[in-house]
């Protein structure tokens, strides 16, 4: 091949691509996207009126005493089986990852014997009260900051609720049964407890009993 035909093959691939920049720039001239004043895309939002914008702020929690109204005992038992896997609720049950829990309600903070409670929760003076159980069971690491305690809590107060409800039944329930046993062993031992009513209407004034000791002596 001598160079004349060598020259006219790169002048035909330099004519080539001499051609496609020009339709390149041509194109982008005539096809050129508008750019915004401000990057990003228009989303439309409906916008909500007064009525609207009232219903979808968030409705303020309600007291724990107007939940335990509505609450039901089912559902309380369902959610206690999340509890069930660290704590025990029947009286004299034995501590677990966490302390019994028989007789909370008012019972003062890391008093259960025989648990090693942490420090934070140690250093939360007070009596567990239903509010402050309500309180601590929303999210346990919050209220209580460096409790051992891993539960994430219960988030819906209704399901809360549910739970104090179910534990209240448990203690009355815990209740009726001794009430129970009780009555059945007055029932199985009545000359017992004739005798104990005997007893009781014996009565002797405190001035007779001096009166006989001076009279003694």
């Amino acid at each position: 091949m001598n160079s004349f035909e060598l020259n006219k093959i790169l002048g035909a691939i330099l004519g080539t691509c001499l051609i496609m920049l020009a339709l390149n720039i041509g194109a982008g001239a005539i096809f050129a996207p508008e750019k915004p004043a401000k990057p990003g895309f228009n989303i439309a939002v409906k916008e909500l009126g007064e009525g609207e914008k009232g219903s979808a702020a968030k409705e303020p929690e309600q007291p724990i005493e107007t939940l335990l109204a509505k609450a039901s005992v089912e559902k309380g038992q369902a959610a206690a089986k999340q509890c069930q896997a660290c704590h025990t609720f029947e009286k004299g049950g034995p501590n677990r990852v966490g302390p019994n829990l028989w007789n909370v309600v008012n019972r003062a903070r890391a008093s259960e014997a025989g648990f090693n409670y942490s420090a934070a929760m140690k250093s939360k003076a007070g009596n567990w009260s239903f509010d402050e159980l309500n309180k601590f069971l929303a999210n346990p690491r919050s209220y209580i900051p460096g409790t051992a305690m891993t539960f994430a809590g219960l988030s819906r107060a209704e399901q809360r609720a549910d739970l104090y409800l179910s534990y209240q039944a448990r203690l009355q329930e815990a209740g009726d049964q001794r009430a129970e046993r009780t009555r059945e062993k007055e029932r199985q031992d009545p000359a017992g407890r004739e005798d104990l009513s005997v007893l009781k209407q014996i009565r002797i004034p405190k001035f007779e009993i001096l009166a006989t000791w001076r009279n003694a002596v």
